[in-house]
Order: structure tokens, then sequence, then C-alpha cells
């Protein structure tokens, strides 16, 4: 198994206070994700270009969780220098497909944001239709409500993978959690506030890579 990446998610409330963020996690991660509230707050195009210019190596994610009017977002991100762009999972086929020809045609790729009620069934189209990416994502409100991780999440987590999805996990992760998915090919670990509000970001992300580390060896 290749070894999982690591994502800071930026849900800061402007785009000044992302940036003080990437400036102590920008060496420390794979992925800068431009987060749904920092795209909401500041334009998903300014984010991304932003990152992009700061950041020209780095993969960067507009986490928009599309649900509607897929290329023409696609075409706003994918063309400031989105490398993944996500869409919800209720979202129809044709909205996803037509994102991903937009993510294609500038060698990107479309992640299917997994919220709420789906099903394998979908997956398989999903597939079908030739979207590999999935987030598996346990919500803030969710995590407010005291949900963790558990065996029901890694079952679905393992099945997705089985499918050939390359899936990221994400939802108030720390590095404690992450012996839990030993032996799952996890695509990408997603971590937000546990980074960005530690003490000491940078050390917190060298936290999750030393415990990265001990489970993926490739």
């Amino acid at each position: 198994m290749n070894k999982p990446l690591l994502q800071i998610a930026l849900d800061q409330t402007s785009l000044s206070g992302a940036l003080s963020v990437t400036r102590s996690l920008a060496n420390e991660v794979d992925v800068l994700e431009a987060g749904t509230i920092l795209c909401a707050a500041e334009g998903a195009p300014n984010v991304v270009a932003a990152l992009r210019a700061l950041y020209p190596a780095s993969i960067i994610l507009a986490d928009l969780k599309v649900a509607d009017a897929g290329s023409v977002l696609a075409e706003m991100v994918f063309s400031r220098g989105a490398t993944w762009m996500t869409v919800i999972c209720a979202a129809p086929l044709a909205t996803m497909t037509s994102a991903k020809t937009v993510a294609d045609a500038y060698n990107g790729d479309i992640q299917i944001e997994l919220y709420g009620e789906w099903t394998f069934s979908q997956a398989e189209e999903w597939l079908a239709a030739g979207i590999t990416q999935a987030i598996y994502h346990r919500g803030r409100d969710a995590q407010a409500a005291g949900q963790t991780w558990g065996e029901a999440d890694l079952g679905k987590i393992r099945k997705l993978a089985d499918m050939g999805f390359a899936v990221s996990a994400t939802g108030g992760l720390s590095p404690a959690d992450i012996q839990l998915f030993a032996g799952i090919p996890v695509k990408c670990f997603i971590a937000g506030r546990s980074l960005s509000d530690a003490p000491d970001p940078a050390e917190e992300a060298r936290a999750f890579r030393r415990e990265i580390e001990k489970y993926w060896q490739s």
C-alpha cells in the first residue's frame, strides 16, 4: 500500500487567517485544502489562485462540495490552479461527469464527498463514470454530537477501497486515530483544527507523519 498523504483543511473565515496557517504547515503537508468555509468567505477562485501563487508545487483541493453546475464551478477553480475539487455524493451523476470532464482538461481530478445517505450501488455508478476518488467524511456536526470513529466507518472505507476507490478520511482526526486505519489503503488523511489550532502546528503535522510511518512503509 502506498503511504497516505497528509492534508490540511483550511476552514478559516479569512484568506489572511488561512495563510497564517499555511506559513507554518505548507512544508509539512502534501495537500492544501481551500475549505468550504474559506471558499464561501473569500471566493473559491480567489483562494485557489492565492494558494497556487504561493505554493506552485502543492496539491490544492477546492472543497466546494458541488451539487449542481459542475462544469461551471470546476472551470472556476481548475482554471485558477486547483488540482482536485469535491462534488457532494447527492449530486446528480450528470453534475459529477460534467465536473470530471473539466477536471480532465486541466489534468485534475474530482473527489466524491460522502455525506449523509449514499449507497454502494451509487458508488458503482461513480466508478463506471471514471470517478475514482472518494472522501469518507465524519462531519463537524457529527463530531460535536459525540460521534467517534468506529468499525462501521472503517468497514465502509475498506469496501470502497476494495471496489477501486482511492479513499481519503476526515473528521476530527488526531495522530492517535491513525492506528485505527492500519491495513486500509487510505489515500489521504485530512485534518483541520487539530493541526491549525495546535500549540505547534508543524510539530503536530510531524506527529501525524510519525504515526503514518508506523503503519505504511511504502
